[in-house]
């Protein structure tokens, strides 16, 4: 019998002293860059709530010293009670059950915006929500987003550089498969950082490289530290190939200034790097005096030298905002100066998962388009999107009020985004403590502070801080209703932890 090359090949192999042993499937036997991942939002601490919440919804909770969770470790502003948006709802009902709109009662129930506006989905995607869509998104959605970025930035988004995903986290999925080849590529990130970039670049075996944001200077980096970072990473034979922003700042809650911005920019330019621009919390705006730019427009306002050079991908999702319509996981990634060649290879990752879901497209559109002047569902909708903000900055001067107050605490003013990241003043005692259980002090704070009163955080060092300082990140999503109580227990908690660690002559 005649072999070919390849089966001679695997006859040989099959016959070497060199053939491995089969593995069973145990932890061992894993991706070690999997196991090496980190998420801390979704760790131990959220963990434990979880089976807090369990017992209390059983009625096992008579020996817990609370009898509510508030889950202030994550942006998830529906499960703390925020409505939906009615104008989104009402479309995407009639998209989900398009029978609706030819029921008798239909214009009783919707206004005629509404129905408008699903009849025109539902007509330019073949198949509706129940079928695949083209892998980037269904065109009409697209070019939807496209106005509404355009109408943003005052510069035109061309839909060949647009992706509709299911949230943002799959654009940083993409970019991480697309630019690390092995751990000598390196991605800045900044310090603090939102895990998310951490736990991908470790999972496609890359290296993050941290610059540090400046909690002095309201979380903002200089050139002289970033250019540092850059030298010596190249010096040690690495490779860095792009520099993410998160602006608004997730955990630091901080939004930047434009000059800071083209700052960016140029070095971008200068140092030939993507810039990935994590704008998430675009719409979430609330110190006086600052204002939302996207890289976009910062990019296309810098002039030829800088519009038509430096790679940009710029990410926004509907699970924050004002809309917290996180578990319909939608968003959308725009590339800027992207080659085609790599346009195509970006194609190609989206295929493999074939299409991001409908239901979350068509939200998507609904935000970067919704209702407008003389429509008849602006004004409702206004009034919601309003009541909204208005009581989100009500919350975050609450919550920074409130850590101001607190003994050894210190916390930068919430400008933008869902976030505080307070910086604690340890006692030895925590210090030691946590140490003795091999966890960072900060790790101890928000577990012991989770046991006591049912309050969900997370440790600053789960998303990266300067060594010997010590955080805690928790929203500012708790209904009004509620901070209060949140408050209340956060800073009888605090007072008590810092009693029983104090050691003696500690101030």
């Amino acid at each position: 019998m005649m072999h070919t090359s390849s089966s001679q090949d695997l006859l040989a192999t099959l016959s070497s002293p060199q053939t491995r042993a089969p593995e069973p499937l145990s932890k061992d036997t894993l991706n070690a860059n999997v196991i090496e991942a980190e998420y801390a939002v979704r760790g131990a601490i959220a963990i434990k709530s979880a089976a807090y919440q369990q017992q209390l919804r059983e009625g096992k909770g008579a020996g817990l010293p609370f009898d509510k969770v508030y889950q202030c470790n994550i942006g998830n502003p529906q499960i703390l009670g925020q409505k939906p948006m009615t104008f989104f709802r009402q479309v995407l009902s009639l998209c989900e059950y398009q029978d609706l709109m030819e029921h008798e009662l239909a214009p009783q129930i919707y206004p005629p915006d509404v129905i408008a506006r699903a009849r025109d989905y539902l007509a330019n995607i073949p198949g509706g929500v129940g079928a695949y869509s083209e892998s980037k998104g269904a065109v009409i959605l697209r070019k939807e987003v496209a106005k509404g970025i355009a109408a943003r930035d005052g510069h035109p988004c061309d839909i060949d550089n647009l992706w509709l995903t299911d949230g943002a986290s799959p654009a940083v999925h993409y970019m991480m498969k697309l630019l690390l080849r092995n751990d000598h590529d390196c991605i800045l990130c900044p310090i603090p950082q939102y895990p998310l970039y951490s736990a991908t670049i470790k999972l496609y075996g890359g290296t993050l490289l941290p610059y540090f944001l400046e909690e002095n200077a309201g979380w903002q980096t200089t050139l002289a530290h970033l250019q540092e970072q850059v030298h010596t990473a190249r010096s040690q034979g690495k490779q860095v190939r792009a520099l993410v922003v998160i602006n608004p700042g997730n955990p630091t809650g901080q939004v930047l200034d434009r000059e800071n911005q083209e700052l960016l920019v140029k070095f971008c330019k200068q140092e030939c790097l993507v810039l990935i621009a994590d704008e998430v919390y675009q719409t979430n705006i609330y110190a006086a005096g600052k204002e939302f730019f996207s890289f976009k427009k910062v990019l296309m306002e810098m002039g030829p030298e800088y519009k038509d050079s430096v790679a940009l991908v710029s990410m926004n999702s509907i699970s924050k905002g004002f809309f917290g319509e996180c578990g319909r996981r939608g968003g959308y990634f725009e590339c800027v100066n992207f080659p085609t060649a790599v346009k195509e290879q970006l194609y190609k990752l989206a295929s493999i998962s074939l299409c991001p879901n409908l239901s979350g497209q068509i939200c998507m559109a609904l935000i970067m388009n919704p209702p407008k002047p003389g429509d008849p569902s602006y004004e409702l909708h206004t009034q919601e999107r309003d009541a909204i903000l208005s009581s989100l900055k009500r919350r975050a001067e609450l919550v920074k009020n409130t850590f101001d107050s607190l003994e050894g605490v210190s916390c930068n003013p919430v400008e933008g985004s869902m976030y505080a990241f307070p910086r604690l003043t340890m006692p030895a005692g925590a210090k030691e403590a946590a140490a003795a259980e091999g966890k960072q002090a900060d790790f101890l704070y928000c577990m012991e502070l989770l046991d006591h009163t049912g309050i969900v955080t997370v440790p600053g060092s789960g998303f990266g801080q300067e060594a010997g300082t010590f955080h805690v990140r928790t929203t500012i999503l708790p209904p009004e209703s509620d901070m209060a109580a949140v408050a209340t227990k956060f800073s009888e908690f605090h007072q008590a932890f810092m009693n029983k660690y104090k050691k003696n002559g500690e101030a």
